[in-house]
């Protein structure tokens, strides 16, 4: 399939799914007042830009459009799921869990934009990383029981023009008034991509402090990705604190569970104001990232990464009835040898509960 073909397939599926969980949430009495248990159909928008940070390097900017399903009894019957997402379930019962109390659905479709740091230069920066963009588009499930949690998410999409990595940049930099990149005549070429990430989570319980409802917890977490969009390890932990912590695993929002996607085990939904600030670390042994490497079966600009990459992030989170709001600032170690700065970047996440 050519990659105008396989793009247009992509966000195709991705509206299919996204129409039919909206079918989904309309009939909400339907899916989420059977069972006590069941929590609400979600939709997270994630936007990411590192001129949050005050940069214009790196991890440039990104969006995420996530639908999670409420929690399931199954993958392929339960009428929650719109048909074709239960159709498609039937192809991918080998990365489904098994055995677990709870269990729900996500799927996400998103784009991220790549670009060296000077945006003026025209011709082939070779000390900086290459111009890239990427369309993707995933299956995720999340199973929990008790306090633990397995993510499992399969991955696929573009990298390349196809992506519109370049339309985009201009797009944003042309609303807020900022100098436009002039390199993007180098940035990737078009290839596919796909990845299967997958990540256990264990949440310590709530503490509480003193007798004013004031709470902390700690939630670590472990796993990887392969494929030839990314290929890594990763392990980390996140501390929170606040006034009635969600009953979830991690408010970090760039992380697989971190978008309060995870089954909860509490009434569906939190009413009234509650709060929390959140601190996160990741660290990750990264054995292959495209948009550092460069394309996999074509000559491509690339630059040497570093295989060792830290990360930590601050954040604050806010819930109201069924809306949430979540803000977090990420600090990256280097992730290429010559990088001049460290990278830095901010993400705003809102999302409805139906």
């Amino acid at each position: 399939m050519e990659t105008g073909g396989y793009r247009l397939a992509c966000a195709f599926v991705a509206m299919l799914l996204a129409c039919g969980w909206a079918g989904a949430a309309r009939a909400g009495e339907r899916c989420t007042e059977t069972s006590s248990e069941r929590f609400p159909p979600v939709v997270n928008l994630r936007i990411d830009n590192d001129l949050f940070a005050r940069q214009d390097q790196g991890y440039s900017s990104g969006i995420l459009l996530s639908l999670v399903s409420p929690n399931l009894k199954d993958y392929t019957d339960d009428t929650c799921l719109p048909a074709m997402a239960r159709w498609l379930n039937r192809y991918l019962a080998r990365i489904q869990p098994s055995g677990f109390d709870q269990q729900n659905m996500v799927v996400k479709v998103g784009q991220g934009i790549f670009t060296p740091a000077d945006p003026a230069r025209s011709d082939l920066i070779v000390e900086d990383r290459p111009y890239a963009g990427a369309l993707l588009a995933s299956f995720g499930y999340n199973a929990r029981k008790g306090d633990r949690l397995r993510t499992t998410q399969l991955v696929f999409g573009l990298v390349g023009p196809d992506a519109y990595g370049k339309q985009s940049q201009d797009f944003i930099h042309g609303l807020i008034g900022s100098e436009k990149f002039r390199g993007w005549d180098h940035q990737l070429r078009n290839e596919p991509v796909a990845m299967l990430l997958h990540e256990r989570s264990q949440r310590y319980a709530r503490h509480t402090i003193g007798d004013r409802g004031l709470q902390w917890d700690a939630i670590n977490h472990w796993g990887g990705a392969v494929g030839n969009f990314q290929t890594h390890a990763n392990a980390g932990t996140e501390l929170r604190l606040g006034f009635r912590l969600p009953d979830d695993f991690g408010s970090s929002p760039v992380r697989p569970a971190g978008d309060n996607t995870a089954p909860t085990e509490s009434y569906r939904v939190m009413h009234g104001w509650t709060w929390h600030a959140f601190l996160a670390t990741d660290a990750r042994w990264v054995l292959h990232d495209i948009t550092l490497d460069g394309n996999t079966f074509r000559d491509s600009h690339s630059v040497d990464k570093k295989p060792f990459v830290g990360e930590a992030a601050i954040g604050m989170a806010m819930t109201y009835n069924r809306w949430k709001f979540a803000f977090a600032r990420y600090y990256r170690t280097r992730e290429f040898d010559g990088q001049r700065s460290r990278p830095s970047f901010g993400t705003f996440t809102i999302s409805r509960a139906f």
